[in-house]
């Protein structure tokens, strides 16, 4: 009863959080703001400014992974260069393919009077 428990409920809560946030239900809630937003630029009622504010906002909710990796690796950067990437050399070669005699536009051109 008086034992530590195994994780820490705050960290719990983050966890919960962070998958509430870029889960199943933030893309829902994205994807009925973007349909509500685009209903609504195309019968006039909202200025196309407001519906990209939108949009860039849905961007950056789902993208948010993405981009905190992105910032993340800048800032850990050692100053190496990246390995090199691998060569690949084509082993066979393939035997070129016949001339096509079919051209369904070469009568188009043709003068006709």
């Amino acid at each position: 009863m008086f034992d530590a428990p195994a994780t820490s409920p705050l960290a719990d809560a983050v966890f919960w959080a962070t998958d509430l946030v870029s889960g199943s239900l933030a893309v829902g809630l994205c994807v009925i703001a973007v349909a509500l937003v685009g209903f609504a630029a195309l019968t006039g009622r909202m200025p196309i400014r407001m519906g990209a504010r939108v949009m860039l906002g849905c961007f950056v909710l789902l993208g948010a992974p993405v981009i905190a990796s992105g910032l993340s690796g800048l800032w850990r950067d050692t100053g190496s260069a990246p390995p090199p990437a691998p060569q690949t050399v084509p082993t066979d070669q393939r035997e070129p393919l016949p001339q096509a005699t079919y051209d369904p536009y070469a009568s188009a051109s043709i003068r006709r009077d």
